[in-house]
């Protein structure tokens, strides 16, 4: 089987190939992994901005864990975060957690989504629903509708008939991971953490706020040591992250104040573009 090489020399021989700007549909096409020529899995750019060669697949069931929304097919991911998600799962039944459910990871190609997600794009985020326990092999294979919102939007708090202690309990295990850099919340949950932790807070400035995230959170890995095309993220700030910082997610917007303006979508990693134009590209489009 023909391979993908990433040399140097094929980069810079890359610049002097006519390559047409990728979209969304074109990672839809790629329906399985990208064999990498060495064997080894390479995130490329960014977690909002790239794509993965040599992802693997998650197994759809393993201890702890249940893979959910198969009919995406966005259950691949970098190895790190394969073996991260078994080990969670692992952690989460020794502690008598019910099953947990594994949203979105990638695309077997990574790259962009037509819909549902601006990251996931590398292989190194996946989601985890706050649904917990397992699910009938139909539910599991399209998922749409059967999540769990522990938020009130209206109120923008949780909602203590639904929450509970094995939500909290789970997102702390999966913060816990020395490869987690961090982990996406509605900052209502955030500030459900931050209330209840107790005196254990090392692991709480992981814990980010960001919009939406009230059905699921959204786990972010670092970069792998010798992932040399993968751009890493800034570090979280010091503390907690319980604060003025958390308290500004829920003041209201001030009047006048612009509203947001629609986002220039940069171009994709060189690489990334390479991906889809290889003369061997049949190898894994549909």
């Amino acid at each position: 089987m023909n391979k993908i090489l990433l040399t140097t020399s094929f980069i810079l021989s890359a610049f002097w190939v006519f390559c047409v700007q990728a979209t969304p549909q074109d990672w839809q096409r790629v329906k399985r992994p990208i064999p990498s020529e060495d064997g080894k899995a390479k995130p490329i750019g960014s977690y909002s901005n790239g794509c993965i060669i040599g992802a693997q697949p998650l197994p759809y069931k393993g201890d702890g864990y249940q893979v959910i929304r198969l009919n995406k097919n966005r259950y691949y991911g970098h190895p790190n975060m394969i073996s991260y998600l078994q080990r969670l799962g692992q952690r989460a039944k020794a502690a008598g957690l019910p099953t947990m459910l594994v949203g979105d990871i990638a695309m077997p190609g990574g790259g962009r989504f037509l819909t549902g997600h601006a990251s996931h794009q590398m292989g190194l985020d996946a989601d985890i629903w706050l649904r917990m326990g397992s699910m009938s092999d139909s539910e599991a294979l399209n998922s749409d509708g059967k999540g769990l919102l522990v938020v009130n939007r209206q109120t923008r708090r949780v909602d203590d008939s639904i929450w509970n202690a094995n939500h909290a309990k789970l997102i702390k295990l999966a913060a816990e991971d020395s490869e987690v850099t961090r982990i996406f919340v509605n900052p209502a949950i955030k500030l459900k953490l931050c209330e209840t932790a107790g005196a254990d807070r090392a692991w709480l400035h992981k814990i980010r706020p960001w919009f939406g995230h009230d059905s699921h959170f959204h786990v972010r890995l670092k970069c792998p040591v010798d992932a040399t095309y993968c751009e890493e993220q800034a570090p979280v700030p010091a503390g907690d992250g319980c604060g003025a910082e958390l308290y500004s997610w829920f003041e209201p917007a001030k009047p006048g104040a612009p509203s947001g303006k629609p986002k220039t979508v940069p171009p994709e990693p060189f690489l990334c573009q390479q991906i889809l134009n290889s003369p061997n590209r049949s190898e894994w489009l549909e």
